[in-house]
């Protein structure tokens, strides 16, 4: 082989192996920073991996929301799609936009035990907003979400 065929055929071989690896190495770094959706039917249904960091939403379930009479910031609540709910715990400061009846997200690892243990929560910002995650997931699982989440009609 002639050597400048040969360089030329090492420089290529360098240039693949090399960003093969960089690519490789990218995916392996933000593997741990990726957050998926999952919406209420999802989890109780168990399609949500347990113990990884993911992220879901829905309603707060009006009625559903209790806090720690121990005096920490423990809270629990429930979010609905308007089919299935499936219990959350907090233990921080809920934004003051939170409340019962409005959409809710939420990041955090899914129990073992079917509860959601939340790292954060996200209230929407106002009334005529609605994450489009939720609104996605509450229009596929059948319930309505036009009206708000606290007047919400059930499917078939």
């Amino acid at each position: 082989m002639h050597p400048v065929r040969r360089q030329r055929l090492f420089m290529v071989l360098f240039v693949v192996v090399f960003s093969t690896l960089a690519v490789g190495l990218m995916a392996y770094a933000l593997r741990a920073n990726i957050n998926l959706f999952y919406p209420p039917g999802q989890i109780v249904s168990g399609e949500a991996p347990v113990d990884t960091r993911i992220r879901a939403g829905g309603c707060v379930r009006p009625g559903s929301v209790q806090r720690s009479q121990s005096g920490d910031l423990e809270t629990r609540f429930d979010l609905t799609d308007g089919v299935v709910d499936f219990t959350v715990t907090y233990g921080g400061i809920l934004p003051d936009l939170f409340a019962e009846g409005e959409a809710a997200v939420v990041n955090g690892t899914l129990g073992a035990d079917g509860v959601f243990r939340a790292t954060e929560v996200l209230a929407k910002h106002d009334e005529e907003y609605m994450p489009p995650e939720v609104a996605d997931a509450m229009s596929a699982a059948g319930g309505d979400h036009d009206e708000g989440c606290g007047v919400m009609v059930y499917g078939p």
